[in-house]
This record gives structure tokens, sequence and C-alpha cells, in this order.
């Protein structure tokens, strides 16, 4: 009945799809949908082009004869990853001052591909880019949407909106503002661009007249806001002026959230979203104490050209005195309660990983990100559903991405093994289907 109803669902939502013929079926693992109930067992995702026409029990969802079959017994099988704060144009290096000065030029035709294939191939079907130069990184999210360079569905915000940059250098990434009627010009650039968020940084340091401003230009265009969260005074200002998402578990905040934050954040709870990007903190003492060897893994270096490798690696070299890295030690004791703060306050949590930053690679960041969750507390079906359906429900995508069903776009990962008794299995994704076309 469940597969009659999705069929009868998808001929009033999409009938081109579902006159379509299926071309591919992955018939046989356990069904993750990414709806928060329990698993599809032999269960079957039938695709026609692009798009997902049925999801079922193979006792339900006949494959007609023809059609292409993949075997994903044993395997989980469930929604492509989606990342929501990653950076395209950053490989991991610890030195942004001489990445950027170094590689600028080699950014859009070949750093922002590296990265982006890199996370495609991690099962991680869409991204937020939330940072990187304007005209680069729409033409990076042009050739994926044409299917010239393989990569994950790209939303992007271009640079930062802030008070001013922290370098000379940093222009092209850190558009200052100077008055409400710069800030409305600039948001209003990016708006007439074609980003699909504005992300605003350092918003205790605006006047309320420019952050309003940020904020009312983005919201006119149809664009969210995603703020840092870093300082309890940025987030203040955010709940004030209504932003959308907060990005990052605090930098300089106090062990615990203050209750009028707290306060704010209950209040805000039906539609406020937050990325905490809490594993690379944990990555980073991890690497620099434990496990240094993580550095010589090869699937980071992966269609990274042989002299950024080393130079990646040089940087690397003492990453526990890295200056991007300072408070870290400071910082890592606090994080567990301040997520359990978060977690209690009903916000919607995401799973984004400032993918790219100092030791923070595009090949294992979102998984590790999912593996933290669950070892602060969360199931890992929670966790999944941070990196699936609520993703989508921020992007307004919900019809499109996010879940397997009917009329969704087939987007799908598989694993080998059980994702609900081990997360960590995402580190190794044997299958990765999007679009309907199988890249992996």
């Amino acid at each position: 009945m469940r597969v009659l109803l999705a069929l009868f669902a998808l001929a009033l939502a999409v009938p081109a799809a579902a006159d379509e013929r299926p071309t591919l079926a992955l018939v046989g693992g356990q069904v993750i949908d990414g709806f928060g109930g329990p698993p599809i067992r032999d269960g079957v995702v039938l695709i026609a082009g692009e798009r997902i026409v049925a999801v079922g029990p193979r006792a339900e969802v006949p494959v007609p004869a023809g059609t292409t079959v993949v075997s994903t017994e044993g395997m989980s099988v469930l929604p492509g990853l989606m990342d929501m704060h990653v950076h395209l144009m950053l490989l991991g290096h610890a030195d942004y001052r001489h990445w950027d000065t170094t590689y600028m030029s080699r950014f859009r035709d070949e750093i922002m591909p590296i990265a982006a294939r890199q996370l495609l191939m991690s099962g991680v079907t869409t991204v937020r880019d939330l940072g990187a130069p304007l005209e680069e990184i729409l033409h990076v999210k042009r050739r994926i949407e044409r299917g010239e360079i393989p990569g994950p569905r790209l939303f992007v915000s271009g640079p930062f909106i802030q008070r001013a940059p922290y370098e000379e250098y940093e222009r092209f990434v850190r558009w200052g503002v100077d008055g409400p009627d710069d800030a409305r010009a600039k948001v209003q650039k990016l708006v007439d661009a074609g980003v699909d968020v504005i992300k605003l940084i350092d918003q205790d340091q605006l006047t309320d007249d420019e952050v309003r401003a940020v904020v009312e230009t983005a919201h006119r265009g149809g664009r969210p806001v995603v703020a840092h969260a870093h300082r309890e005074d940025e987030i203040r200002v955010g709940l004030r002026h209504g932003v959308d998402s907060f990005e990052h578990t605090g930098l300089a905040t106090a062990p615990r959230y203050p209750e009028d934050v707290l306060a704010g954040l209950r209040k805000r709870n039906a539609t406020l979203f937050w990325c905490p990007t809490i594993a690379p903190l944990y990555l980073m003492e991890y690497t620099a104490r434990s496990f240094p060897e993580r550095l010589d893994d090869p699937a980071w270096q992966q269609g990274v050209p042989p002299a950024i490798v080393k130079d990646i690696r040089d940087s690397l070299r003492d990453l526990s005195s890295a200056p991007y890295f300072a408070l870290t030690y400071r910082r890592v004791p606090t994080l567990a309660e301040k997520f359990r703060q978060l977690r209690e306050t009903g916000v919607t949590l995401m799973v984004g990983t400032d993918s790219g930053i100092p030791g923070t690679f595009h090949t294992d960041s979102t998984w590790r990100e999912l593996a933290t969750w669950v070892k602060l507390g969360m199931t890992p079906l929670e966790a999944i559903s941070g990196a699936t359906r609520w993703p989508a429900r921020f992007l307004k995508k919900e019809q499109d991405l996010g879940t397997l069903a009917p009329g969704r776009y087939a987007d799908v990962i598989a694993v080998r093994g059980d994702v609900l008794a081990n997360v960590e299995l995402l580190s190794r994704v044997d299958l990765v289907v999007k679009g309907g076309r199988r890249v992996r």
C-alpha cells in the first residue's frame, strides 16, 4: 500500500518522471529513506533518469526487465550526504596567507574542481560553500550543473559580509561594509550575481542599521542569511535581526552558553538552523597528539598535484602550533556541554564541517562530523538526518533532495554494513549515485 500511494503521488507531482522507463535499480539493501522511520528491509530504490520512481521492499517494487540492477545486499542505502559548510577553495593547508597568495590564480580551474570531486567521491552529493571568490565559485557551480566536471550540487555564498577584511589581500573573499547603504549595495550585488545564501560574520562589530540592511536585503531577494556564532554577542545580534542559520560552536564564548542566548534560541527553534562544525576541533587534537600518521593517508591527496601535497603536508608538520588552532585545546573541553545545550534548545542542527580548513580534508570531513555527533549523544539516525533531511529543509528543496522518495532526485549512496549500528562505516562509501547516474 505504501508503494502504491507513493507511485500515485508521483504521478500527480512529476508525471514526466512517472512515464519514464526505469534506468537503474538498487536492490537488496537496508534502505534508510531519510524520514526518520525504521529502515526498509531487502529494499529497492528504482530510478528513472535523474529521479526516483519507487522505494520499498523488493516484494512490493517490481524491477522491469532490462533495467540496470546494482546489488546492495549487505549494505545500507541512504540519501546522498549534504554538508552545509565547506570551502572548495581550501584543501587543508595550515597557512591561509600563503595558500591564498600562492594558489589564488589556480582556485577556479584546479583547486575547486579537486575539492568538488573529493567531496562527491566521499558520498557528499550536496554542499553549501560558505566563503569563496564570487566569480570563481559561480563558475565552478555552473560547470558542475552542466556536467563538465564532477562535484556535488553547489549552493554558494561567495564572499563574506563583515566590517572589514582582516588583511588587505583578503578583499577577494571578505567584503567590508561602511554604513547601511553600502551593506544593501553589496548584498544586492551578491543576490544579482546569483548566490544562494548570504554569509555574515563579525556582526557584533556592525551597527544595528548595517545588520538590518544585510538581512532585509537578503530576505527581500529570497536569500537566507547565515552568520558566525563564535562570540555570544554575534549570536545576540543575529537573533535580534532574524538570521536564518548560525555557524560554529563558539571560538570565544564561555564554557556554556548563557541563559539569555539559550532563551533566544528556544524562542526561534521552529525556524532556526545551526551548523556546529564541531569535528574539526577534535580532529586537530587527534591528528596533532594521537595519530599524526593520518597525514600520510593517500585519500586526501587524490587528484592533488604532488607539489601542492608537499606544501600542505609541510604546513601541517607541527599542527598544534598553527595560529588557526591557538585556542583549540582550550575549546575542546567545552564542546560536549555546548552541543548538549544546542540540542536541548530544539534548534535544527545540520552537518557542516568547515571542510578545507587546516587539517580538515574534503575526503573525510563529513563522516567525521556525523561520528562526532554520535559520540556526543545522538543516535546514528539522528545524525544522518542532520546531513540529509534537515539541510534539504533549510535549502527549501525538500521535494527534490534529502530523502529517498518518488519524485526526489536520485542522489543515493550505499555502504557495506549497518550504518545504524556504526555510523563510521560512512568513511568507506562503496556506491555514489548523483542525479540517477552512478559516479562511484
